[in-house]
C-alpha cells in the first residue's frame, strides 16, 4: 500500500511547546513540588561548589572560606531567583553564580596589589573585597541597559534564526562542565549518565501504568544510588593507594565542608568588610555582565519554551526601563529619585549583581542554564516549583551543617547530571529552527557560519590562555586584556553576535526575507499586548503592572 499524501506533511509549527505536564501557570501539588524544587536546588549545587572549588584556594582560603562563600552564594541565589519570579521576567529560572565571571576573578586575585598580604586569610579577605568593589560597579552596567531599555530595543530584532544560536550555544558551550569533569572519576561519573539516562528515558516507557515517578525524580533516583556507590567505593578502599587529583575527584570524604561549616549563620551585607575599587577590575567585570547577559537571554528562551510559554516580548527584559515618570492611580507624579530606584529595581538581573557585590559571593549572576535544562527533563515548568527550590536554598544556606552534606557530592557526579541538561538546552535552541524556511542558502549560512565561529573563536581563546597562561590579546594594559579576552571566550556572545549582525544586514535574496528568518512569528511578540497570552503568563503579580506598565 502506497503512503497517503498527508504522510509527507511537515509537522507544525508550535508556539507553544506540548507535552509539558505542568507549565508555568499550572502549578503541581505541594508534596511534588517539593521534591521538584529539592531536584533544582540539589543541581544549582554543582555549579556553586566547582566555582568555590576554583576561587577560594587561589584567594587563599581554606575550607572554612570556602563553606562560608557557598552558604552565601547560596542565600544569594535565593533572592535573586524571587526576585527574577516575582518582579523579572517571571520566567521559571533560576539565578545563580556563572562561570563567566571566573576569568575576570581570577584576574583580580592574581593582581599585584594582592600579593603583599603573606596571611592566607588576609590575603583572601583583602582580594574578596576587591571582587566584591568590582561587582557593584559592574552591576552598573546592567542597571543602566535594563533602566533605559537598551537591552529590550536589541531583542526586538531577534529573531528565531539568530535566536537558534543564541540557545544552542548556552547548553553546547559549557561542554568543558561536561564529560572532561566525569572523565576526572570515570567509574563514578559513567554510571551517572547511564543511570539517569536509563531511568528517564527508558523506564517511564517500560513500566505500565498511569502515574510513574522516574520520569520526574529520575534525576534525585540516580544521585542517590551514585553518591551511595561512591561512598561504598571510599570506605572499602578503593581509592587508598591512588594520586591525590584522583581522591579528591572520587572520594566522598574529602570535601571537608561537613566539618568546618557553621551549625547556623546568616549571611549578611559586608560581611567581608567595606568593598575596595580598582578601575581596571572593575572594566573586566562588566565585560562579563554583558556576556552573562546574553547567556542569560538564551537561557531565558530555553526556559520559556519548556515551561510551554509564549515568546517573552522584549520590553519584559527590561521591564519598567525608561519611565522616569510613573503615574499612579491617584494621578500624583513620585519623587524623581523614587521613580529612578524603582526602575532600577525592575532591573532584575542588575539589581542581583549588586546584591553579588554587596554580600560578597566571588562571583556575579546570570540564568542557570542547568537549571533550564531539568525543566525539560522533568517536563515541569511551573513557578511553583522554583519558589519551593528558592525557599530551599534559604533553609540549606542558613544551616550550614545541612547544606554542606549535599554540597559534599562528588563532582563528576554533578558533571554527568550536566551531560543531559545541557543536551537539553541546546536542543531548545534547534527547537527554534521551526520557524525558519532551512532551504534557502542565507539561513544555512548564518546558522552553520555563527555556530562554527562560536565555538572555534572561543576555543582559540581558551587554549590560547592555558598554554600561554594569557589571551591573544596580551598589551600593557591588563584590564584592556581582560575585557578582550572575557568576551571573545564565550562561545554565546561570539555566535549570537554573529548571527545577530548577519541575519539583521544580510537583505539580499529572492523570497520574505523575514519569513525565511522567523520573524512573522515573533513579531506580534514585539509589544506587551500584541498578543493575549502575554499578559497571562508574564504580568506582575498583586496588581503590580499598573505601577510599571509594559508595552
Amino acid at each position: 500500500m502506497g503512503s497517503k499524501p498527508d504522510d509527507f506533511l511537515p509537522f507544525p509549527v508550535k508556539e507553544q511547546l506540548p507535552g509539558v505536564d505542568y507549565c508555568i501557570t499550572s502549578p503541581p501539588r505541594w508534596a511534588e513540588a517539593c521534591l521538584l524544587g529539592f531536584q533544582h536546588y540539589v543541581v544549582c549545587l554543582g555549579a556553586i561548589v566547582l566555582i568555590a572549588n576554583i576561587v577560594v584556594p587561589q584567594m587563599g582560603g581554606g575550607h572554612e572560606e570556602k563553606a562560608k562563600l557557598i552558604q552565601t552564594i547560596l542565600f544569594v541565589t535565593a533572592i535573586n531567583t524571587l526576585l527574577q519570579l516575582y518582579f523579572g521576567t517571571r520566567l521559571p529560572a533560576v539565578i545563580t553564580a556563572s562561570h563567566t565571571f571566573v576569568l575576570p576573578t581570577l584576574s583580580i586575585i592574581f593582581s599585584r596589589r594582592y600579593s603583599y598580604f603573606l596571611e592566607p586569610h588576609e590575603r583572601f579577605i583583602h582580594t574578596m573585597r576587591g571582587i566584591q568593589g568590582a561587582l557593584i560597579i559592574a552591576s552598573c552596567l546592567q542597571i543602566v541597559l535594563g533602566f533605559m531599555g537598551v537591552w529590550g530595543i536589541v531583542i526586538r530584532f531577534l529573531s528565531p534564526l539568530s535566536a537558534v544560536p543564541l540557545v544552542t550555544l548556552a547548553g553546547l558551550g559549557l561542554f568543558y562542565l561536561g564529560f572532561p569533569i566525569v572523565a576526572s572519576c570515570i567509574e563514578v561519573g559513567l554510571p551517572e549518565i547511564i543511570l539517569l539516562v536509563f531511568l528517564s528515558q527508558y523506564v517511564p516507557y517500560a513500566i505500565k501504568g498511569k502515574r510513574v515517578i522516574f520520569d520526574r525524580f529520575a534525576l534525585m533516583f540516580a544521585v542517590v544510588i551514585v553518591w551511595v556507590y561512591a561512598h561504598i567505593l571510599t570506605a572499602s578502599g578503593a581509592y587508598k593507594h591512588t594520586k591525590p587529583s584522583t581522591q579528591y575527584s572520587c572520594r566522598t570524604d574529602r570535601a571537608f565542608l561537613i566539618s568546618t561549616a557553621p551549625w547556623i549563620r546568616v549571611p549578611y551585607p559586608l560581611q567581608w568588610g567595606s568593598p575596595t575599587f580598582d578601575a581596571g577590575e572593575a572594566f573586566a567585570m562588566m565585560a562579563a555582565s554583558l556576556v552573562a547577559l546574553v547567556e542569560s537571554t538564551g537561557a531565558f528562551i530555553a526556559v520559556q519554551r519548556y515551561a510551554s510559554a509564549t515568546h517573552v516580548p522584549p520590553s519584559i527584559y527590561s521591564r519598567g526601563a525608561g519611565w522616569l515618570v510613573i503615574t499612579f492611580s491617584s494621578g500624583i507624579y513620585t519623587p524623581l529619585l523614587y521613580q529612578v530606584i524603582q526602575s532600577a529595581f525592575i532591573s532584575y538581573q542588575g539589581i542581583g549583581l549588586l546584591l553579588d557585590g554587596l554580600f560578597g559571593t566571588a562571583s556575579g549572576s546570570a540564568a542557570s542554564v542547568e537549571n533550564a535544562g531539568l525543566l525539560g527533563l522533568t517536563r515541569v515548568g511551573s513557578r511553583r516549583v522554583i519558589e519551593v527550590s528558592a525557599w530551599f536554598m534559604f533553609f540549606f544556606s542558613i544551616l550550614g551543617k545541612f547544606g554542606a552534606l549535599f554540597a559534599s557530592i562528588p563532582l563528576p557526579i554533578f558533571a554527568a547530571l550536566y551531560c543531559v541538561l545541557f543536551a537539553y538546552v541546546a536542543a531548545a535552541g534547534l527547537g527554534l529552527l521551526q520557524f525558519c524556511h532551512l532551504n534557502t542558502f542565507r539561513v544555512k549560512f548564518i546558522l552553520g557560519f555563527s555556530l562554527f565561529m562560536g565555538l572555534s573563536v572561543a576555543q582559540y581563546f581558551k587554549e590560547y590562555f592555558l598554554i600561554k597562561g594569557y589571551g591573544p590579546v596580551h598589551t600593557t594594559s591588563r584590564s584592556f586584556n581582560d575585557i578582550v579576552n572575557v568576551i571573545f571566550s564565550s562561545p554565546v556572545l561570539v555566535g549570537a553576535t554573529v548571527a545577530y549582525i548577519l541575519d539583521c544586514t544580510m537583505r539580499h535574496g529572492d523570497g520574505d526575507i523575514n519569513r525565511e528568518r522567523g520573524w512573522h512569528w515573533w513579531e506580534k511578540f514585539r509589544f506587551f499586548k500584541g498578543d493575549s497570552r502575554s499578559e497571562e503568563f508574564y504580568s506582575l503579580p498583586y496588581n503590580l503592572s499598573k505601577y510599571f506598565p509594559s508595552y
